[in-house]
């Protein structure tokens, strides 16, 4: 059985950077999601709240509106600390 876990033992690496742009930007978690249903993506506030902490795996098409929603690159997002 494989795990999929980053070093850290945590499921993406990017949660940590959307958390940080989502607090520079002064939104809320539930006010991310609203934004990232407008750019189509079916997420809900506790779909945020498990990416941030790392507990939830994100895909290629949430990373890509993830980017356009915080107003960055998406390398930006899969940076490793």
């Amino acid at each position: 059985m494989f795990i999929n876990k980053n070093y850290d033992g945590l499921n993406n690496v990017c949660g940590k950077t959307i958390a940080a742009h989502r607090i520079d930007m002064k939104i809320s978690q539930r006010e991310l999601a609203d934004r990232m249903q407008l750019a189509g993506i079916d997420i809900d506030k506790n779909a945020i709240q498990r990416i941030e902490c790392g507990k939830r795996f994100v895909t290629d098409i949430e990373i890509i509106a993830f980017a356009k929603v915080l107003n960055i690159t998406y390398q930006t997002l899969l940076q490793t600390p």
